[in-house]
């Protein structure tokens, strides 16, 4: 059994299987929402892996989880120390890629200096057999995607964010890492997992051609008819070849490959970015345009927001089946509007600490359209049928994946020093993202498209 112990920087999705909801809370701010965990006699490799760490198990009182795809355990343990532990899957042929990926990014950011815009929680080291890894647990920390619905994930925070991926694709290159004291022993690089170099498993090519049978079994609907709206949409099923050609002759650094809004959390006043499980040499205009493309959902779902403002956490999006096609090219300009300028703060951030290549503006608008198909197929994941803010969302996908270009400017990717132009709802707002508009009639695929790995 091989347990690897660092205190330097790593991940965390806070995530586990739960039910019976409780939420916690300081004096400071809101906490993460808290669930009961999978019980610890099941899985007695988590207190195995937090004794031989000498921080004791965990104590029982108080002992909480936090929602998502892995189990995952946060409390104080009975020497006093207050951890996060999480589990990941196999895979099928009993290897642990995502253990390796996360064990790769500790090794290559094991010489991020005191101070370095990215931050993550310290990881306190990893059962690789078993799949678990221990964390220092950040208490009343705040979800980016909690943050960002309270509308508190603010310019500020957006370039801390830029800054914070900007710093990990320059990772292993000169000046990306210091050689400095990084606070702690660092994992030794030489027994670390080699960095993945395999292609990202997102979008899944081969599913853009058909849906494989042992997968349509575990869809909603909902996400059915959202698979069919790339699938039947030729132009789209092209831009999407299109996109990972560029990326393969891209420069490739280190990258963090499933960047969301809940994959930062807020910390005392500081911004923390985790969850490594991805981890991998790839094109950074993915990560760029990832953190696009979650801004332009937010934007999105706005449309449809009674009022036609940002959505709090507190608010319910309106059907929308209700609203006319100006009203909701008004709404979807204003949305853009409100959050452009939290965009363009991001690629100050970024490229106050990275130089990017000439190109990878355009390829992040090209991957923030992809990105915006991603996250309308995971929220149809509990519905029936596709509801108008999905829709709206594969028409603003569809508009940046035809014509990455065109909307480079508007999302104020440009150089800092051009004036950006006034954000127009024809630039990123089509008419497609009305209810009904979104859906194209089938064609034949090109029998040439060029098929990758299915995820």
């Amino acid at each position: 059994m091989t347990t690897t112990t660092s205190t330097t920087a790593a991940p965390t999705e806070a995530v586990a299987t739960a039910s019976t909801a409780a939420t916690a809370s300081t004096a400071d701010a809101p906490a993460l929402i808290r669930f009961r965990p999978t019980g610890l006699d099941t899985a007695p490799e988590v207190n195995a892996l937090l004794e031989r760490l000498g921080l004791g198990p965990f104590a029982p009182d108080g002992l909480t989880a936090f929602g998502g795809r892995n189990d995952n355990w946060a409390g104080t343990t009975t020497r006093g120390r207050q951890v996060f532990v999480k589990t990941v899957a196999r895979a099928a042929d009993g290897s642990r890629p995502e253990i390796d990926r996360a064990l790769a990014f500790e090794a290559t950011a094991a010489r991020l200096p005191a101070g370095s815009p990215l931050r993550t929680p310290e990881h306190l080291g990893t059962d690789r057999e078993s799949a678990v890894s221990a964390f220092r647990l950040l208490p009343g920390s705040r979800s980016g995607s909690e943050v960002a619905l309270d509308g508190d994930f603010d310019e500020a925070l957006c370039r801390e964010a830029g800054r914070a991926v900007a710093t990990l694709h320059t990772l292993g290159t000169a000046g990306g890492a210091s050689d400095g004291a990084s606070g702690g022993e660092a994992p030794d690089p030489a027994s670390a997992p080699a960095i993945d170099t395999g292609e990202a498993p997102l979008p899944p090519m081969r599913w853009l051609r058909a849906f494989p049978w042992s997968e349509v079994q575990d869809r909603s609907m909902a996400q059915i008819a959202a698979w069919k709206l790339v699938q039947d949409d030729t132009e789209v099923v092209a831009a999407l070849h299109r996109l990972r050609e560029r990326e393969r002759t891209a420069p490739h650094t280190p990258a963090h490959c499933d960047l969301r809004f809940d994959q930062f959390l807020v910390h005392d006043g500081q911004l923390f970015l985790c969850d490594w499980e991805e981890f991998r040499l790839a094109d950074p205009a993915r990560d760029v345009g990832a953190f696009v493309g979650e801004w332009l959902f937010q934007a999105t779902y706005s449309v449809f927001a009674p009022t036609g403002e940002p959505t709090s956490a507190k608010d319910a999006v309106a059907p929308g089946f209700d609203l006319s096609h100006e009203q909701i090219v008004e709404r979807g300009a204003a949305g853009l509007r409100h959050h452009i300028p939290r965009i363009a703060a991001f690629w100050q951030g970024y490229t106050e600490c990275r130089t990017p290549d000439p190109e990878l503006a355009e390829r992040a608008v090209g991957f923030a359209g992809w990105h915006l198909y991603d996250r309308l197929i995971a929220t149809a994941q509990a519905h029936a049928v596709l509801n108008p803010v999905a829709r709206a969302a594969a028409g603003i996908g569809r508009t940046l994946l035809l014509n990455p270009a065109g909307a480079v400017a508007t999302l104020r990717l440009a150089d800092p020093a051009v004036p950006h132009p006034a954000v127009t709802p024809a630039a990123v707002v089509p008419a497609a993202v009305l209810p009904t508009a979104v859906a194209h009639p089938a064609q034949p695929h090109p029998a040439d498209a060029p098929s990758g790995s299915p995820r």
